[in-house]
């Protein structure tokens, strides 16, 4: 069995601006990123059919993706394979199921089935799942403030869970990965995960004996153990999941990658540089 060494990092050549500025930066860039897509498109990350409405129609034929994007006339979303099949799935936001039917009868493709979502369902959908982000994070938020008691060890860990969701987010629209239930589930995931890292940084430092970098070092042979081994996981589910056609994985787990890497910076830069600040410098002293 191979073992996992963290090496120990140098924290002492870095000031705790230093430490702050590259999480800080990408944060200010992934906003930004999601600022514009919202003045050009009017939501900051695209959402799927799952919250637009839309319609999914599952065929059978011999034909390829591409000629199956050519040869039906509505706009198509998507054309994703079934495994071991000569069977796919093509989704469009056109709800008409009975044009939907023709145009695909029309070029010689059989349909195995049809399944349609209306635009006000897919609404409320994406109402709710916002909904539920947003409650997942006030209350993440406010179980911090009533573990630590103290502004800066909990904004430490907010300010890094908000940035593991944005970045993610950003790169969605970078990477032309629309929002779907499998992401939205990537993204409550994230919260949790990011607060289990934070926490962990956050008792070694402050609640346990020995140095602060004695501290940060214990608490980074586990955390970032445990980060690297979910990325490998995830990165591993997402390629299985896309070669076989699985619904809803290939999203979540890419997602996690992207927030699991971001939660490494986040968490070993910028929550630690507040908390050097807060033990060395701020009202710790």
């Amino acid at each position: 069995m191979v073992e996992s060494v963290v090496p120990e990092p140098d924290y002492d050549r870095y000031s705790n601006r230093q430490l702050a500025a590259v999480p800080l930066a990408v944060l200010a860039l992934a906003l930004l990123v999601l600022a514009g897509w919202y003045l050009t498109t009017g939501a900051p990350v695209t959402p799927g059919i799952e919250f637009t409405g839309g319609t999914e129609i599952q065929i059978e034929t011999d034909a390829s993706q591409s000629e199956i994007r050519s040869s039906l006339e509505f706009d198509i979303d998507s054309v994703q394979p079934i495994a071991g099949s000569n069977e796919y799935i093509v989704t469009t936001q056109a709800t008409d199921t009975d044009t939907i039917r023709s145009g695909v009868q029309s070029a010689g493709y059989e349909i195995v089935s049809v399944q349609s979502r209306s635009a006000s369902f897919g609404a409320d959908a994406q109402r709710l799942a916002l909904i539920g982000v947003a409650v997942a994070f006030v209350g993440m938020s406010l179980l911090i403030f009533a573990l630590f008691r103290s502004f800066v060890p909990s904004i430490a860990i907010v300010a890094s869970a908000f940035s593991d969701i944005v970045i993610p987010l950003a790169l969605m629209n970078v990477f032309q990965i629309k929002l779907s239930l499998g992401s939205v589930a990537a993204l409550l995931m994230l919260i949790g995960y990011s607060v289990d890292s934070d926490i962990l940084l956050n008792n070694h430092i402050l609640r346990r004996r020995g140095s602060f970098y004695e501290s940060t070092y214990r608490a980074m042979e586990t955390g970032v153990t445990m980060t690297v081994t979910s990325i490998s996981a995830m990165t591993v589910m997402w390629i299985v999941s896309s070669l076989f056609g699985i619904p809803l994985l290939p999203d979540l787990a890419i997602v996690l990658v992207f927030g699991l890497v971001a939660d490494l910076m986040n968490t070993y830069m910028m929550n630690l540089s507040l908390l050097r600040w807060y033990k060395f410098e701020g009202v710790a002293r």
